[in-house]
């Protein structure tokens, strides 16, 4: 079987999906187009501007589509086999994934586009609101760990990592170029017409001009992880023209080109080549692997290509602050995430078309993948791999941009830090806690904590339905549709810990388990004591007669 049905399969699932169970939650949430918008109320021209729908939602898709959904369904697929994945991230962006990204930008719109915390806060208790915050926070945390674990290997891969870590030091020198250049009033046309080639440039060059550790460096992996620590840093306290925004725009240009070499890769590459877009890899493995069961960790594994709490930040935190018409919730929101469903199947597709003995860190098994898709237009396998990684590369250094960033500004709503010194001590706290992890590793970072950063992402989407449902239920409205893809998560991933804290107590426990069960455990109490404060909300609602609220339903 080649890939082609398959995809033909996924891609139309998704199509009926937006087109049908789009429209009923919609209709569910009685969204008006006649109704003003907080980008309307509150326009300022720097975050309240009214949107145009197709804009909003590519630059949406551009914020929410990372790593996340590439590195998951590779490290399932290998686990479990590639069928469980696909059946997992299909039914799961439908009805849980695209369900709780709608939600929560709906939630968002009719907050005045405050934040998941803060409607949190609205229909629960002022409690409820910072232990929701330090539940974000360390969610962050552990997407930094695990992201910057995984790039540091690919700049030390054998044979194109230290090319890869050369063309990654120039993307980011011309993203700062580009800010500069923007800052400057070059407008967007003649931006991409210059730097554009440039960008696909420094792939050749990078292999050309190969960038190594320092001798002195005893662990070129360690170095690596510091220095994308420090990168980290920089990144989270200069202004956003500087490096974010101009670093969104070049890494969008990756995203697109990439997507659309793997969608040309899946549908049409086995009518050009009679090897390489079979289906080899088996389609299940088995119901555990080692002491990782089908359940739980399939569904927190694959976090962000079927459901990612992450995205519940992205929708309160700005996309809701620019959302024109309500109507345009469906398909920012509910779209996008079909369309993330979409990079998940195409990462899946790397591990079918293997060979069954075949292993690897997912970002070499993408990077092989993408560069066998890129056969299509007859570039070179060296270059094309190089290319594969480097897009890899860019995409984690979106979420990690963005993650620590992020984390700081939490740090300081937490512990009251302003001005300048908050911004520099809540920047070294956050970037402390995955430097520890990091530096204390005795085997690869990663494999430990992408299950704890997906299963508290994971738990960040429930924990945000979970807001969601008392506030449906509070305004006397439908909640099932919110109420049982949140039952889902919630169970699914305190399962999830409940083995990540037996596994630390086992006598054979290593280190990076006891740290993970810790991390398991911190992360447990607090979800219980967000649920505890729904129920004791909702049973004081629904105890007294509801008054008019002031906030729109």
């Amino acid at each position: 079987m080649t890939l082609t049905p398959l995809a033909i399969c996924v891609i139309a699932a998704f199509g009926v999906a937006y087109l049908t169970y789009g429209r009923v939650l919609g209709r569910f949430f009685r969204l008006d187009d006649a109704t003003v918008t907080p980008a309307h109320l509150q326009k300022d021209g720097v975050d309240f501007a009214p949107t145009p729908p197709g804009m909003l939602a590519a630059q949406h898709f551009s914020a929410i589509t990372a790593a996340g959904p590439v590195i998951g369904p590779i490290t399932a697929g290998l686990m479990f086999g590639w069928l469980p994945a696909l059946l997992w991230i299909v039914i799961g962006c439908i009805f849980i994934g695209a369900v709780h990204d709608f939600s929560a930008l709906v939630a968002s719109v009719r907050h005045k586009a405050r934040s998941v915390a803060e409607v949190m806060k609205e229909h629960t208790s002022g409690r409820a609101f910072y232990v929701f915050l330090l539940f974000i926070w360390l969610s962050l945390m552990y997407v930094m760990v695990a992201f910057t674990d995984l790039t540091a290997k690919q700049f030390i891969a054998k044979d194109i990592g230290a090319g890869v870590a050369s063309s990654s030091g120039m993307y980011l020198l011309l993203a700062f170029v580009v800010g500069v250049a923007f800052r400057k009033g070059m407008r967007t046309l003649p931006a991409t017409l210059v730097f554009i080639p440039v960008l696909f440039a420094i792939v050749w060059f990078g292999q050309k001009l190969p960038l190594v550790a320092p001798g002195s460096a005893s662990n070129p992996h360690k170095f690596w992880e510091v220095a994308i620590l420090v990168y980290c840093g920089i990144a989270s306290v200069v202004p956003l023209w500087a490096l974010l925004q101009p670093r969104g725009f070049l890494g969008g240009w990756f995203l697109y080109v990439t997507i659309g070499a793997g969608l040309l890769g899946v549908l049409v590459g086995s009518f050009f080549f009679d090897d390489g877009f079979s289906v080899t890899y088996p389609a299940f493995v088995g119901w555990g692997s080692g002491t990782k069961f089908l359940f739980p960790f399939l569904f927190v594994t694959i976090a962000c290509g079927a459901c990612s709490g992450f995205h519940g930040i992205v929708c309160s935190g700005t996309t809701s602050k620019q959302i024109d018409r309500e109507g345009h919730a469906r398909p920012v929101g509910y779209g996008s995430m079909l369309g993330e469903g979409v990079v998940a199947f195409i990462s899946l597709a790397t591990v079918m078309i293997l060979a069954p003995e075949a292993k690897g860190d997912p970002t070499a098994i993408y990077a092989n993948g993408v560069a066998n898709f890129l056969r299509i237009f007859r570039i070179e396998p060296r270059l094309a791999v190089a290319f594969g990684s480097l897009a890899i590369a860019t995409f984690i250094f979106d979420t990690l941009d963005v993650c620590t960033r992020l984390g700081r500004q939490i740090c300081c709503e937490l512990f009251g830090l302003k001005g300048r010194t908050g911004l520099v001590v809540g920047t070294v706290v956050t970037l402390a806690v995955p430097a520890y992890f990091l530096l204390t590793a005795t085997t690869d970072a990663w494999k430990t904590y992408w299950l704890v950063f997906g299963t508290s992402n994971q738990l960040l989407a429930g924990l945000t339905l979970l807001g969601v449902t008392v506030w449906l239920i509070r305004s006397g409205r439908p909640s099932w549709f919110v109420g049982i893809p949140m039952a889902f998560l919630i169970v699914t991933t305190m399962s999830s810990l409940v083995l990540f804290m037996r596994d630390a107590v086992a006598g054979a426990a290593t280190a990076q388990a006891r740290q993970a069960g810790v991390a398991a455990a911190v992360l447990f109490v607090l979800a219980v004591w967000l649920v505890v404060e729904a129920v004791v909300a909702l049973r004081r609602a629904l105890g007294t007669p509801r008054a008019a609220s002031a906030t729109p339903a």
